[in-house]
């Protein structure tokens, strides 16, 4: 499919440097395979994706690429929202998967493979999905609003993600993610919060962890949500409880391999609006970054977005 103003929006810091060591192959190869000029900006900072994202977008661009991993993702996302909801909602996103994070494409149809990804821009097939709007505490103690696409946790999976983005991330996403993981559980600690979703559910329960699910896939592999679907306009929900120290650490392997749902302390439920509340700081993961902490409030947004994938499926899907 033609399009006629395509922008590559790239952090070159994204898997470890890798994507800015990659980028002129990755340039040669969009040439190539696109049949179609198209204009890149390389980011050089945090926040300066969804700026350029969102300057582009009223500017008229029909399709905005993010090459870049789940974080760099998730600020091209927010670059093509406001506090409201989309500000183009004709425009399209396409994803190049090239960071330390890539857990969204184990959701969504989106090859790893460039060449792959690439003719999957060019076929121009896309799906429209749901987001999260997440009403949260910034760092600096100050009201926050942000989009997700993948997953918002609250617990560990925030401390996991402050450890891996102060480490190197040389040895890839899963030994990054693992061995935060591991570390933060041994000096983390479970949390009291209360959790409410819907008008069905209100408690005050002990926690490691509550990820709040588009996708089903995070942490470098951890399918803590294996019934999310990105566009059924749900929140899929695992609670993952009152576990011992011991427990947690037997039951580890069942956050990879979709069995989650067989330890007795994790509690699934399904919701479209999600609060929580904590005497204690608890801090957040949304797709890999960690901006802030409880309190917030998560409302689902319903087929917000187009995103560009494989054409595995014509149901609620737009070409």
């Amino acid at each position: 499919m033609a399009f006629k103003n395509i922008v590559f929006i790239v952090n070159p810091h994204s898997g470890n440097g890798a994507t800015g060591r990659e980028w002129p192959r990755i340039q040669a190869a969009a040439k190539d395979r696109l049949g179609t000029a198209f204009s890149s900006c390389l980011t050089s900072g945090p926040g300066e994706a969804a700026r350029i994202a969102r300057s582009h977008l009223l500017d008229g661009a029909d399709v905005i690429v993010c090459v870049g991993g789940d974080g760099t993702l998730n600020e091209v996302v927010n670059g093509f929202m406001d506090e409201d909801g989309p500000i183009r909602k004709d425009a399209l996103l396409g994803f190049i998967p090239n960071g330390t994070g890539c857990d969204f494409v184990k959701t969504l149809p989106i090859p790893h493979r460039l060449e792959e990804a690439l003719d999957t821009i060019q076929e121009g097939h896309a799906c429209l999905i749901d987001l999260g709007r997440l009403r949260y505490r910034t760092h600096q103690d100050a009201p926050g609003t942000r989009y997700f696409h993948n997953i918002t946790s609250l617990g560990l999976g925030g401390e996991v993600d402050a450890r891996v983005n102060r480490t190197t991330k040389a040895f890839g996403p899963f030994i990054s993610f693992i061995w935060s993981t591991l570390i933060a559980i041994l000096l983390y600690g479970k949390k009291t919060i209360r959790l409410k979703i819907d008008d069905h559910y209100d408690e005050e329960i002990k926690i490691w962890n509550v990820a709040v699910a588009n996708g089903q896939y995070h942490g470098g592999g951890m399918r803590v949500a294996p019934e999310a679907v990105i566009d059924d306009g749900l929140f899929h929900i695992t609670v993952i409880g009152d576990l011992t120290l011991s427990g947690v650490f037997r039951h580890l392997p069942k956050l990879y391999n979709g069995k989650i749902r067989e330890i007795k302390e994790v509690t699934s439920l399904t919701g479209k609006r999600v609060e929580a509340f904590s005497q204690q700081p608890v801090l957040l993961d949304v797709d890999g970054e960690q901006p802030g902490s409880l309190p917030i409030i998560i409302d689902i947004m319903p087929a917000a977005l187009w995103v560009i994938t494989r054409n595995l499926s014509s149901q609620g899907c737009h070409v």
